[in-house]
């Protein structure tokens, strides 16, 4: 059987600031409808490599490809296009404190979408996107009523709005409590199921990479240091990857 085509292809890509090298001669694959972790150390150059794939920062050498496209080869216009298929959940959750609920999930559309697409089809859109992280009844309501794990779903139902292709998360459960951090982790799994994403998760929460992975990438000292499910790397005897779990 053939095998299918990555969603997201790194290779061999190497990112320094100044003396101090982040990324050296990494290289990884994202393949359909699979939740990819990325674990590693604070400061080794996880927030560099989702920024490198998003184009928001460009690598020292190599190649990445997303969705089939070369990124370094596309203009202004056609990086934009390519982003409306890529879905992001931001760490701080970057929602507006000004705009309600639903003018937040109005923004995307709002540079995606034609007036008439907005007209037609916006308020389906937003309840669908609520519905789906169980928060329909706030979309009037403004960020500074919701708490902590409430606006972490409103962002995700944001990052869904457009149905992206794929889902790049940037440490999902910072900073939430135990029982919050694992339905964010559930919500992440039944996304996964529904819509048939690929997704990169950037998190060193056991707990959230235990349910959520189907495979673990180990990112240190720049590099693809190991690939695996986390019960294999769990068991591995690497002391570099032991210092994970012990």
């Amino acid at each position: 059987m053939e095998r299918a085509a990555s969603i997201i292809k790194v290779e061999h890509i190497s990112k320094a600031f100044g003396s101090n090298v982040v990324l050296n001669d990494f290289s990884m694959e994202l393949l359909p409808g699979e939740n990819l972790v990325i674990l590693g150390k604070s400061g080794s150059g996880k927030s560099v490599l989702i920024k490198c794939i998003i184009n928001l920062i460009e690598p020292d050498s190599g190649l990445i490809t997303v969705l089939g496209k070369n990124i370094n080869q596309l203009d202004q216009d056609e990086m934009d296009d390519l982003r409306a298929d890529i879905g992001f959940l931001f760490q701080s959750n970057a929602l507006y404190d000004s705009m309600t609920v639903r003018q937040n999930l109005e923004f995307p559309l709002r540079r995606h979408w034609t007036l008439e697409q907005r007209v037609r089809d916006a308020k389906t859109a937003i309840l669908e996107a609520l519905e789906d992280v169980g928060l329909a009844h706030t979309i009037d309501m403004m960020p500074a009523e919701l708490s902590g794990g409430m606006r972490k779903r409103i962002a995700l139902a944001r990052t869904l709005i457009l149905k992206p292709k794929v889902i790049l998360y940037d440490e999902p459960t910072t900073g939430l409590d135990p029982i919050t951090a694992r339905e964010i982790s559930n919500l992440i799994v039944k996304i996964q199921q529904k819509y048939q994403t690929a997704s990169v998760i950037i998190s060193h929460d056991m707990n959230c990479i235990r349910i959520t992975s189907n495979r673990v990438i180990m990112l240190i000292d720049g590099k693809n240091y190991a690939s695996d499910t986390l019960e294999n790397l769990r068991n591995n005897p690497d002391p570099k990857i032991r210092e994970f779990f012990d």
